[in-house]
């Protein structure tokens, strides 16, 4: 943090999401640029200026708070540690049935801190459920199958700053875990897009049954269509995903967390011929569920997070969707709690593993901040430009696109430093 008065820094460019830029930039009370003429790639050892702060697009808790329990958040903990690291937080929060009046309130006070000018780095709050089909590392006690009226309060909170709900889009099929909780009085996978969509919350897919990959496909083009043809408050991006891989039918192994797996894991990534995946194919390569998501988002119709830390996904297979989707359609999101125990329940990690799990193996979240996921696609030989892209650009274009990139933040990076500063609210 500095002030704007005094603060001073040089830097060989600056990125944007048009590429770097410029020779030598530098910040006295204002950017300067010099030979800002095209862009270009940078060299290996240079510093830039970026225009926008890494966004925590999915984060379960961060310092000393878990977001499980939104009663007992203190968002100016929130903020301020998040300032700490640089960086924005949507914190994503579980809802019990019992408390969705509670969090119409805790919205409502989320809205009238955010219209005081407070709540810098918090720009907004998700939900992960309650309509999901397989809950995995879900909090099953968050998990349910909301009326119309719960669903009106539910896209209510969109003005609000709710800006997402992790749904599952077959959770209304007979294969989901929620099955049986539906009646005739519930309400259809269309009309609950519809709602969210006209109040300005994304559908965020995930979760998925596995019985049928091809129902689940179909639900995902089903969403997507809904969501084209409702009318929309915002700008952004109308639909996003749960993280790219992880709770979805798979014709893959995505992730290689045992020593076991690990043996094995270079021969059955060749087998895989990764360099072979393309766009036509990816049904056949990867399922019918993670191709629906990643044709959908290299149209540029879903901005689809996809984890980084090396354990949810293997690092092979996320570089391949990277090529293959476009960084401008993708996001890093982090999953990550920094505490030890989540919605209740006390989470423990395993030997050679940075995951948190509950029990009987499951994992619940990861550990590693975004700075680490950032060096982690840096090492796979990612550029600068495409990892902003990741770790910002996609972000503030789905969510923030009435933000002027530049206008209030930027921050300062290196490709060889492993220590990167961050300039915020200049």
């Amino acid at each position: 943090m500095s002030n704007m008065s005094t603060f001073s820094r040089e830097a060989n460019a600056w990125i944007d999401p048009r590429g770097a830029f410029g020779a030598t930039a530098s910040w006295r009370d204002g950017l300067i640029t010099r030979d800002n003429l095209a862009a270009r790639p940078l060299a290996a050892a240079e510093s830039y200026f970026t225009p926008s702060l890494p966004v925590e697009v999915h984060c379960h808790g961060l310092g000393d708070v878990d977001f499980s329990n939104f009663a007992e958040i203190d968002l100016f903990a929130v903020d301020k540690h998040a300032a700490s690291e640089g960086l924005l937080c949507i914190p994503t929060l579980y809802l019990r049935q019992e408390r969705l009046d509670g969090f119409v309130e805790f919205m409502r006070g989320f809205a009238a801190l955010k219209a005081d000018g407070q709540l810098p780095f918090v720009p907004a709050i998700a939900l992960e459920g309650p309509l999901v089909a397989s809950f995995g590392g879900t909090p099953a006690s968050s998990v349910w199958a909301p009326s119309k009226e719960e669903w009106e309060k539910l896209a209510g909170c969109g003005p609000l700053g709710l800006v997402y709900i992790m749904i599952s889009p077959d959770a209304l099929q007979s294969s989901s875990y929620l099955a049986a909780q539906f009646t005739p009085d519930h309400p259809s996978l269309e009309w609950i897009v519809t709602r969210l969509v006209e109040n300005g919350v994304r559908p965020a897919l995930g979760h998925f049954a596995k019985e049928n990959p091809q129902i689940g496909a179909d639900c995902i083009e089903e969403v997507l269509a809904t969501a084209e043809a409702a009318d929309c408050p915002h700008s952004g991006v109308r639909v996003v995903t749960d993280h790219l891989f992880n709770e979805m039918p798979l014709l893959i192994k995505h992730a290689f967390r045992t020593s076991r797996a690990r043996a094995n894991r270079d021969a059955l990534l060749a087998s895989y011929d990764l360099p072979s995946w393309n766009l036509k194919d990816l049904h056949e390569q990867v399922g019918p569920v993670p191709a629906a998501i990643m044709r959908g988002a290299h149209q540029g119709r879903i901005a689809a997070c996809l984890n980084f830390d090396g354990e949810h996904v293997d690092f092979a297979i996320a570089k391949r969707a990277i090529e293959i989707v476009g960084p401008q359609n993708m996001m890093l999101m982090t999953d990550r709690s920094d505490t030890a125990r989540l919605a209740g329940q006390n989470l423990h990690q395993e030997a050679g593993s940075d995951l948190w799990y509950q029990e009987q193996g499951v994992v619940a979240a990861g550990t590693q901040p975004i700075d680490q996921q950032i060096a982690n696609v840096r090492a796979l030989g990612i550029s600068e430009t495409d990892i902003w892209h990741l770790v910002s650009f996609t972000a503030y274009r789905t969510f923030f696109p009435e933000i002027d990139l530049g206008a209030e933040q930027f921050r300062l990076g290196c490709q060889v430093d492993a220590e990167r500063q961050r300039i915020a609210l200049l």
